[in-house]
């Protein structure tokens, strides 16, 4: 069996949420507390090796027998903030989705009938006891969903490029307190329901917005590239502004200037034809 380091990363996005420790009831909030101050905490790496390894088995294992007890650690203006990982909940969710989008036959390859029959049972049975959980995780496989770009600005864009040949990977993440999260959902949606009557992108930030509604108003957004660096080419990564398209095309939207909402529109769609393209490849 290989080692666990050696899987291969996939090209995946992650939109998180951070909440302080005092959203969460006890004992809950005791156990990330004395998390927190771990000397180290695991990675994004460490998270996505930890469920790859769980398909390595024969017959894979679709879900996580139990839920993880770990969760990303970062500080927001002096406050301990969490998010946790969730990756039973996770799992859950990600084999509804397959379900819905690969033809039978393939899915009947990568997951026995028998595999994802008990995790659905599984699911009902603690669905059942736990109606209100929700993720604090949501991912995005080979794109970053145009969506999230709304809840970002250009200015909350933190890169860095990696040491060519080296073993540190590039990095590029947008983090937002929540409340301007919001703000900026909210005036898109404004801007977007003005335009149009109804469309995919409005359900889109509907149900984006009705997800961060659930946490903490002092909660901290971020929105990680995670493995499309991988996917991405040095330089358009660099140079990448994604964010500011978004906001410059609904900006537009709003002025009634459907030329400039076209033009940012066709600079998002140019830059990550890229990404799909290697997808259509593999």
């Amino acid at each position: 069996m290989p080692a666990v380091s050696s899987v291969p990363v996939p090209y995946a996005s992650y939109l998180r949420v951070y909440e302080p420790l005092a959203a969460f009831p006890e004992p809950e909030r005791g156990h990330w507390a004395r998390y927190a101050r771990r000397e180290r905490t695991p990675t994004a790496q460490d998270e996505l090796r930890r469920s790859l390894a769980d398909l390595l088995p024969t017959p894979p294992v679709a879900v996580p027998v139990h839920e993880s007890g770990d969760a990303f650690v970062t500080e927001v203006d002096g406050v301990v903030c969490v998010c946790p990982w969730r990756t039973r909940l996770r799992g859950w969710l990600a084999l509804e989705e397959l379900t819905e989008t690969l033809p039978v036959p393939l899915l009947d390859a990568v997951l026995p009938p028998v595999v994802r029959d008990q995790a659905t049972a599984d699911h009902e049975r603690w669905r059942n006891l736990n109606p209100d959980a929700r993720p604090w995780i949501r991912t995005a496989v080979w794109q970053v969903p145009v969506r999230w770009f709304t809840l970002f600005a250009d200015g909350d864009r933190e890169y860095e490029p990696g040491e060519p040949g080296g073993p540190g990977a590039p990095v590029l993440r947008y983090r937002t307190p929540m409340v301007e999260a919001r703000r900026r959902l909210a005036r898109a949606l404004k801007a977007l329901r003005e335009a149009v009557a109804d469309g995919p992108m409005i359900d889109g930030l509907v149900d984006v917005g009705r997800w961060l509604e659930e946490f903490h108003p002092r909660s901290l957004v971020e929105l990680d590239y995670g493995g499309l660096v991988h996917a991405l080419p040095a330089a358009l990564l660099a140079e990448d502004r994604s964010a500011a398209d978004v906001a410059a095309g609904i900006a537009a939207l709003r002025d009634g200037d459907g030329e400039g909402a076209g033009e940012a529109y066709k600079r998002l769609t140019e830059r990550w034809r890229a990404v799909r393209d290697r997808q259509s490849a593999n």
